[in-house]
């Protein structure tokens, strides 16, 4: 008898993020195609992705003008070791990226947790090169998720991704988070972020000489629950930064390009950090890819006819071309669509069709950040987000909370059928799932 392609993932593949065994009970959804904003099933089914397949996907799958670039850079070249070599895509594409950030030299990697890693590398490097080794720490905020290989676990403040891992790792040190819904009676998210700041200043008086780097999410912490935080924040940390001789990395793995309503999140708070990590959406949800930018400075310092001061970083597949070409259709659609315009009328059209479930009485700290919405559930339920994530399946969503926090981070393609879908069905399968709270199971968390 022929085995679905169900058992046979389960049989072969080993699926990330995931306790295999709870698939015993919920096998994983087979998907077989993809367009726009949704996923259609082997079995027929179709599912809206709310939340961009991880994130990734800006412009609908398979965008007939990313598509078309793909195929035709699969004519010209395929592949080519960027040591010793170039090509058109990696050039247009980290011209594009300086034009944009105002940074320079863009390094690539493969996904979010290498672009993180090589950040970090580059920022002690560079002290090092400076003859100021001493500054090799790092500093990052509570509840921050910068990846989850070794290097980026250590930036990492999430308990359940590094726990088992902490022997491996070199832990930094953590400071207040802005997170608005920390806010005390009669304050507001800038008097958060300004105290948040105040304890970034304290740590920084007494442990500047050791630290390399700030990295911060900015404006929103999605791992955190989709923490966020007023544009103060990041213009206090940019000024402390300077005055302790810290470096600044902003993490727009997950916020960048588009999702907090400008191009980068940073940009809200009129700074300009000394690194920027992107990866995500640089590809519009296609092919693994990652970028660093930094300054002329940082760049400078590794510029020597000694080896041993360059920056000694690589994997195999760097500036793949294909990768890049697909990142350069990507940034040619933000001009082509004007998307950040596009996506403040979308935003406004999302947020109506979510009102009812921003005003259900058991919604904490309703709140929206571009195109990201988030609410916090007061539910008993342990496994809320398991229970939540099955509901809104069986209604056609594909929502994943992160514990007791529902969030939707949607493609920028939705026409007025799936808004209308996504507003009613997220609103459905919550209260289909609190219905079942006389049955609590175990607790869960998913992003």
């Amino acid at each position: 008898m022929t085995q679905t392609l169900e058992a046979r993932s389960l049989a072969a593949v080993w699926h990330p993020c995931t306790q295999m065994k709870r698939h015993e009970s919920a096998p994983p959804i087979a998907i077989e195609r993809a367009s726009g904003p949704w996923l259609y099933g082997t079995d027929g089914r179709r599912y809206l992705d709310g939340i961009s397949s991880w994130w990734v996907n800006l412009f609908g799958h398979s965008h007939p003008h990313i598509r078309a670039a793909l195929a035709d850079q699969m004519e010209r070249l395929d592949h080519v070791m960027l040591a010793g070599f170039t090509h058109a895509p990696v050039v247009e594409l980290s011209e594009r990226l300086s034009a944009l950030t105002g940074l320079g030299h863009a390094f690539y990697g493969s996904d979010g947790a290498s672009a993180t890693e090589i950040a970090l590398k580059m920022s002690a490097h560079y002290w090092r090169n400076q003859g100021r080794s001493g500054k090799n720490r790092f500093v990052g905020l509570a509840g921050g998720y910068h990846g989850e290989t070794v290097g980026a676990l250590a930036v990492t403040d999430i308990a359940l991704f590094r726990e088992a891992y902490a022997p491996l790792v070199r832990l930094s040190d953590t400071v207040p988070s802005p997170d608005a819904r920390q806010a005390l009676p009669g304050e507001t998210a800038a008097d958060v972020a300004r105290r948040a700041a105040k304890g970034l200043e304290q740590w920084l008086q007494a442990h500047h000489n050791q630290t390399a780097a700030l990295i911060v999410e900015p404006l929103v912490q999605c791992a955190a629950g989709m923490a966020m935080h007023d544009a103060e924040y990041l213009r206090l940390a940019r000024l402390l930064c300077d005055h302790y001789e810290v470096h600044l990395v902003v993490d727009e793995i997950a916020v960048g390009f588009g999702r907090t309503g400008s191009l980068f999140a940073h940009q809200q708070a009129g700074i300009q950090p000394d690194f920027i990590c992107l990866s995500k959406g640089l590809t519009g949800g296609t092919l693994p890819l990652s970028a660093v930018l930094t300054t002329d400075t940082v760049y400078a310092a590794f510029y020597d006819d000694d080896v041993a001061r360059g920056f000694l970083h690589s994997h195999s597949y760097t500036g793949n071309p294909l990768a890049c070409r697909a990142a350069v259709a990507t940034l040619e659609l933000f001009e082509q669509l004007d998307a950040l315009t596009a996506n403040r009328q979308l935003a406004q059209r999302v947020s109506t069709a979510f009102a009812p479930l921003s005003a259900h009485p058991r919604v904490r700290h309703a709140r929206q950040q571009g195109m990201i919405w988030a609410w916090d559930i007061d539910s008993s339920l342990p496994d809320f987000s398991r229970r939540y994530h099955a509901a809104a399946m069986e209604r056609g969503l594909l929502l994943r909370p992160i514990g007791h926090t529902l969030y939707c981070m949607p493609p920028y393609v939705l026409d007025d059928e799936a808004v209308a879908h996504l507003g009613r069905m997220a609103l459905e399968a919550l209260e289909a799932t609190l219905l079942q709270e006389s049955e609590p199971l175990t607790q869960e968390v998913t992003a």
